[in-house]
């Protein structure tokens, strides 16, 4: 089946352009590992909430009821007894901040660039961690999360699109799975802090777990104080001349000869000053948007009902759920974060090479087999009291790092790396606003529903999962069109390549070629 039609590169090189020309610089690695804070934040704040609400200490303080039911109350099913909605909310109000904060942060970063963004973001973050690690009652502790949800809507707006703007054609990929690579380097960080503060005598070492958001967080702000605008967001601002632009982009690429990549920036530019509405109204309403509208949606949506945060949420819970020690629990979780780090590294190396599409399926693959796997163990012998024994927990705790190694290739990365690259410049930040925001919203649906799913459905909701991965896999395979190696101004011309997006586009996209004066 035809998958689409990667025009772009072909027609850069007839052209003897320099869009996918220059080196991998100092100057971009270093402001792209800056603008990674972001993502290390973002995992570090996933990977805490699941490892401190598994202390007693932290149960105790702060959700007593939960805390009963762990310490042996019978009438409880194995599968219930996390299942409080305090608890859960805890967890998402982190997103429903972030959700709300989401379309602010994209007229931020579109009106006044990257950068901006992620200082406020970093700020935002400083004041989150304060207040979690000062907590004394619960109204703080979720007020804390709600701030470094602040501080989410504005990073995750920003560090993708800064990342993926900065990174030559060539290597975008692996520049922007950096930012996945970040996130899972910040989810293993809170790991390995929770296995070490919970053995804190005192029981104050969640206080230092909240509180160690900081260190990222005054990376991230420090470094935004010194990182240099993209160009493609200093054209579209307008108030930088053309040549202090060309000089700005032949430093980010090592290279003399970049005419022609600034030719395509500022053409992407002049389509938004020749079409009415902003950016959002246009991604909603003109139909030559219509395939990226569909990934930025659908992407986020499967990304998230992969299960994967329910997993990097509550690793510990679950890990508790079927009889393994506190401790146990949280060292058995940065087992499987390293996997993820790992598995993520390999994919920056692969995206570039094998590109999007067999990564997806072959990702998919794997986490569709390691779900149903789960759910039939935890069917077959976990029952409602008890536990499995050491061999069966052993056999369950590879199979999650199978599938956490499953995603960090595949969804994981790519979840933001397509999303990304595939809008043209004038409405891009508002496509980014309307992927953050999907991602959050079913985000905020995972962490709020999984606890009450695992009580009602049992084994059970690794199969639903597992569903939704059949169907995700097969989205990729019939819709989603290769972007590999295609300069990200002329990624557009991929869908009209494509057997199905071709029919939707129509008429629009010729008529874009036009305005922009043959270039895509």
């Amino acid at each position: 089946m035809a998958v689409g039609v990667v025009a772009g590169v072909e027609s850069q090189e007839r052209r003897g352009g320099s869009a996918g020309t220059g080196t991998v610089t100092v100057f971009v690695v270093l402001s792209c590992v800056t603008a990674g804070m972001g993502g290390v934040i973002f995992g570090y704040d996933i990977g805490i909430a699941g490892g401190v609400s598994s202390m007693e200490p932290f149960l105790r303080k702060f959700f007593p009821e939960v805390h009963r039911r762990m310490e042996g109350d019978v009438r409880v099913s194995n599968y219930c007894k996390f299942d409080s909605q305090l608890l859960t909310a805890f967890t998402s109000s982190l997103y429903v901040a972030g959700l709300l904060t989401t379309f602010a942060a994209s007229r931020v970063t579109a009106g006044r660039g990257r950068r901006p963004s992620m200082l406020l973001g970093g700020a935002a973050f400083l004041a989150g961690a304060a207040v979690g690690g000062a907590s004394v009652d619960i109204y703080m502790v979720i007020l804390g999360r709600v701030l470094l949800g602040v501080g989410l809507g504005f990073a995750n707006q920003a560090v993708p699109l800064y990342l993926s703007e900065m990174a030559p054609p060539s290597r975008r990929g692996a520049f922007s799975n950096g930012f996945q690579l970040s996130v899972g380097v910040g989810a293993l960080a809170a790991n390995v802090i929770n296995y070490g503060t919970e053995k804190i005598r005192g029981g104050w070492g969640w206080r230092v777990s909240l509180a160690l958001a900081a260190v990222p967080a005054g990376l991230l702000t420090l470094g935004a104080l010194f990182l240099p605008e993209t160009p493609n967001s200093l054209i579209q601002q307008g108030k930088v001349e053309r040549c202090d632009v060309e000089q700005l982009l032949k430093k980010i690429r090592g290279a003399d000869d970049v005419a022609d990549e600034l030719d395509t920036i500022v053409a992407a530019n002049s389509a938004t000053a020749g079409v009415g509405g902003g950016g959002l109204r246009m991604l909603l309403t003109q139909r030559r948007y219509r395939p990226q509208l569909a990934m930025a949606v659908m992407i986020p949506f499967f990304q998230q009902v992969t299960g994967i945060n329910a997993i990097a949420f509550y690793a510990p819970v679950l890990l508790r759920t079927i009889g393994m020690g506190e401790s146990a629990s949280l060292l058995s979780a940065v087992v499987t974060g390293v996997v993820g780090v790992g598995a993520t590294l390999l994919s920056m190396f692969a995206v570039d090479r094998f590109g999007r599409r067999t990564l997806f399926l072959a990702g998919g693959a794997q986490m569709l087999a390691s779900q149903v796997l789960i759910g039939g163990i935890m069917a077959a012998k976990l029952g409602d009291d008890g536990g499995v024994s050491r061999a069966w927990a052993a056999a369950l705790i590879l199979l999650i790092a199978a599938y956490v190694a499953g995603f960090g290739w595949s969804w994981g990365p790519l979840g933001w790396l397509v999303p990304s690259e595939v809008f043209p410049l004038e409405v891009r930040s508002a496509g980014q606003s309307v992927t953050v925001a999907t991602s959050f919203v079913f985000t905020v649906f995972v962490a709020q529903a999984f606890l009450a799913m695992l009580c009602r459905m049992r084994a059970g909701i690794f199969f639903f999962f597992a569903a939704w991965l059949a169907a995700m896999t097969a989205f990729v395979y019939l819709l989603l069109p290769e972007t590999k190696g295609v300069p990200i101004e002329e990624v557009a011309g991929v869908w009209r390549g494509h057997w199905f997006w071709s029919r939707v586009v129509g008429g629009d996209g010729e008529e874009e070629e036009r305005n922009n004066g043959g270039k895509l």
